[in-house]
């Protein structure tokens, strides 16, 4: 009986010891932490968005950015995400690249837009690059690419100007490692079949690109940033569920030959 009591007294000193410990964890420090990345991210994003609208000529023509905005929104509302933490911007840039930057940017060349056959062929390429957002893979390769005092100090305003160019160019024309692009493959597949955006246009654009590969010329730059067009364009395909999900052009055809025909002028 004494050994059970023992027992007992021990395991009740043991949990009020685990408590107490617990007690004196600053809970609200970790939280600030947490506060002090996503103010980073955000400062960070601002910072590379200055840089590419300083370099680069904006479009604000409503007939291109309503369409971009509405198949970002049908996006978002499928599939639960807060339409205000996206948000899209077009470059009057004839290169055919898009790419995500830090605190929910993603920049579009109207070369990938002009590229698009289908409107639901850029949801797919807007979709991945979502993807690479919501999944927190632009730190992620901030980090590993750069360091985390690197980007720090640019977020403090200590990096210098040099340096925030240097990395706002690896954002525009560096690539993901394999296993963050299919992660972004994958989500990007899942977001388009909540929105019944048909994926296999995706996986269309990705073969067509990829035909121009071997005679690569500098204005394809998504192709050197997101590699393997063919093996994507596949696992893509393989991915897609068999169901009988309608599926629809996120905007009417007659909205994105006026988009296109805009870009052109």
């Amino acid at each position: 009986m004494p050994k059970i009591v023992f027992k007992i007294l021990i395991l009740v000193v043991l949990f009020l010891g685990t408590w107490l410990v617990l007690e004196q964890v600053n809970w609200m420090k970790i939280f600030k932490v947490k506060k002090l990345t996503d103010e980073t991210e955000q400062k960070l994003g601002q910072l590379f968005l200055k840089i590419f609208t300083e370099r680069e000529t904006m479009i604000v023509d409503k007939s291109v950015i309503s369409v971009v905005n509405d198949i970002q929104q049908k996006i978002c509302t499928a599939n639960n995400i807060n339409s205000s933490d996206i948000i899209v911007h077009v470059v009057e840039k004839n290169e055919v690249n898009a790419f995500a930057i830090p605190g929910g940017h993603i920049i579009v060349y109207a070369g990938l837009l002009k590229e698009s056959k289908t409107a639901s062929a850029f949801s797919g390429v807007l979709a991945h690059e979502m993807a690479h957002q919501e999944l927190n893979h632009v730190m992620k390769k901030l980090v590993k690419e750069v360091g985390l005092s690197v980007l720090l100090s640019l977020a403090t305003g200590s990096g210098g100007s040099e340096l925030a160019s240097q990395v706002a160019q690896i954002l525009s024309s560096s690539a993901f490692d394999r296993k963050l692009e299919k992660e972004a493959d994958m989500k990007a597949v899942q977001y388009l079949e909540n929105a019944s955006i048909n994926s296999a246009d995706l996986a269309d654009f990705l073969y067509s690109v990829a035909e121009k590969e071997s005679g690569m010329t500098p204005y394809l730059i998504w192709l050197s940033t997101h590699p393997d067009s063919k093996q994507r364009a596949k696992y893509i395909l393989d991915n897609i569920k068999t169901s009988s999900i309608q599926y629809k052009s996120p905007v009417t055809e007659e909205r994105w030959k006026s988009l296109q025909s805009s870009l052109e002028d």
